[in-house]
């Protein structure tokens, strides 16, 4: 059997070939590979391995991008750091895939499920599915919020860690943020943006003025027509902060998680 393995942490992929030489002493590991580009261009002038150790999140970015820019006809078996529920889709799509740090034991079962998958003949074009999706998740769960915001007081800036803003807020066209402490100060970003800035977790867009943080919610009442009214700490009083219907219950599982 001829093997892959696509890392780029050097110590990974020397286990891993120590773990694959354990199990098997007759495979035999073609090549080491560290990134996207670098695999393209081995498949690109390769013949396909019966098997190849793709890490999921390279240097360059998400191993998936490997399919978007050459054929990769061979069994793939993705290793990654990231916990069991968030890739349960893989199992459930026939990808297996290994949580680091690797053991034998987990790697034996890897190739045990490869022989029984890949005992008949393979239909090339079927062989591997639709990453699509996998990458999209994996893109969601690898990103990169931010963790502060730069302030300007007169003439000096700092920044304030997004674990001390109570909410955001839209006035006459400019964004405000509201600190625990009560006072407001200019972003450079629109709500918008802040969408897409903002752990989704951390964060709710409550309505097209403001998006909010957990903490700073004092209290939730049910309004007309099947809407909610927030109170947030700090607020100024005299405006209603209502949520849609169509919002409540994404309201409500935000509130729940």
């Amino acid at each position: 059997m001829k093997v892959i393995i696509i890392e780029d942490e050097g110590l990974a992929a020397e286990r891993m070939a120590d773990l694959i030489l354990q199990y098997d002493s007759e495979i035999e590991i073609l090549v080491y590979l560290d990134s996207i580009e670098s695999a393209v261009e081995w498949f690109d002038n390769h013949e396909a391995p019966d098997l190849a150790f793709f890490d999921i999140q390279l240097a360059d970015g998400l191993s998936f991008d490997i399919f978007e820019k050459t054929k990769v006809d061979c069994p793939v078996i993705f290793t990654t750091a990231f916990d069991e529920y968030a890739l349960k889709a893989f199992k459930v799509n026939s990808i297996d895939y290994l949580l680091k740090p690797i053991d034998l034991e987990e790697l034996s079962k890897a190739f045990e499920q490869y022989k029984m998958q890949y005992s008949i003949p393979r239909n090339a074009e079927t062989a591997l599915p639709d990453f699509s999706i996998f990458k999209e998740t994996m893109q969601m769960i690898t990103r990169q919020y931010k963790t502060r915001f730069i302030i300007k007081a007169g003439s000096k800036l700092s920044s304030i860690p997004v674990e001390e803003v109570d909410y955001f807020f839209s006035e006459h066209k400019v964004t405000w943020l509201k600190s625990q402490s009560g006072k407001k100060h200019e972003v450079d970003y629109n709500l918008e943006q802040l969408e897409q800035l903002l752990d989704p977790k951390l964060f709710f867009r409550l309505n097209r003025k403001y998006i909010a943080a957990y903490p700073s919610i004092e209290s939730v009442t049910a309004f007309s027509n099947s809407r909610l009214k927030v109170n947030l700490k700090s607020q100024d009083k005299k405006e209603e902060i209502l949520i849609s219907r169509e919002k409540v219950m994404s309201f409500k599982r935000w509130l729940d998680q």
